[in-house]
């Protein structure tokens, strides 16, 4: 897909690279309608500079060209740092063995490369956060006027019904509650694309196997990843399935027909307790007693992913990524 002007799409992903993220990054540095400025990298996964060496190896294993990646947030703004190495591994990146990067990151933080990618840019910039949001909030307190050069912001996190880091929160927005409530309410259009449509995107074995039988670096890679990310037993039974992950948010962009949303209040619970880090969907078509004898709440409208087109998206990538 390319915007109306027929160009690729520019955007930037902010990451915790990851499994998935590097799924993402793969296949945004090989679809040519992206044009992928700069890659952002913050706490979450592992630590923020266990996340800037995956990234560099990442691109440096697609053979992207040179893309600007900085360091940002060590932590998130108020809670302690709180990794998934149970997830993705003691180096994040499913311990494969992956070699140290070449690439440097640039000699800015993630924050000042935000702006001034954003700022330059010709055309509006689509954000792709797959991680934690403590890099866009503060970017969005920092530099507000950055939001007249934002297209929209495309994020992996949430959950309509049930979470992975508690039964009703998604790691992402659970690790920095604080800053996904900043980015709900920037005024910019977001898409949430949440555990709902996440976990069901999942490659098939055979297309694994094939991936990771190539003789190409890129999507030798992306087969050796997806061998690391088995599909819940609930979505697939194929034990050498793979899900595509935060990949799914990028595909998205590309392909937004590929996810069906519904324009929805969303807040997040930043209350201590068991729904901290929630996200709030209102899907109720009309008010509520709570509305009616206090008075409507101002809520952020999200256009919420609530169902995927899982064959098209799978297709999307693996034609993206073999490509």
């Amino acid at each position: 897909m390319t915007n109306a002007e027929g160009q690729p799409i520019p955007v930037i992903i902010d990451c915790d690279t990851g499994v998935d993220d590097a799924l993402a990054l793969l296949f945004a540095v090989r679809h040519p309608g992206l044009d992928l400025r700069a890659v952002t990298c913050v706490a979450g996964n592992t630590d923020v500079d266990g996340v800037v060496r995956n990234t560099l190896t990442v691109l440096e294993q697609a053979g992207a060209p040179d893309i600007p990646v900085a360091r940002g947030a060590g932590l998130p703004l108020i809670e302690p740092a709180r990794s998934a190495r149970h997830v993705h591994g003691e180096d994040g990146m499913g311990d494969i063995g992956l070699p140290a990067p070449t690439r440097a990151p640039v000699d800015v933080d993630a924050v000042t490369l935000l702006r001034r990618e954003i700022l330059a840019s010709p055309r509006p910039v689509t954000l792709i956060p797959t991680a934690p949001l403590t890099n866009i909030a503060l970017l969005l307190r920092t530099h507000p006027e950055v939001t007249r050069n934002i297209e929209r912001i495309v994020f992996m996190g949430g959950a309509v019904a049930t979470g992975n880091a508690t039964p009703v929160a998604e790691f992402n927005v659970w690790h920095d509650p604080e800053a996904a409530a900043i980015a709900l309410t920037a005024g910019v259009p977001i898409t949430m694309y949440g555990l709902d449509v996440f976990q069901r995107v999942v490659v098939p074995g055979a297309d694994v196997r094939r991936l990771r039988a190539s003789t190409e670096p890129g999507a030798r890679l992306a087969g050796d990843l997806l061998s690391h990310r088995p599909a819940t037993p609930d979505v697939a039974t194929d034990s050498e399935a793979g899900g595509i992950g935060d990949a799914g948010a990028v595909c998205t962009v590309v392909d937004p027909a590929g996810i069906t949303t519904r324009l929805l209040p969303v807040e997040v619970s930043l209350a201590p307790g068991p729904t901290r880090g929630q996200t709030i969907v209102d899907r109720r078509p009309r008010p509520g007693e709570s509305e009616i004898h206090t008075g409507v709440r101002e809520q952020a409208l999200v256009d919420v992913a609530l169902d995927v087109d899982v064959a098209r998206f799978v297709k999307l990538y693996l034609t993206t990524v073999e490509g």
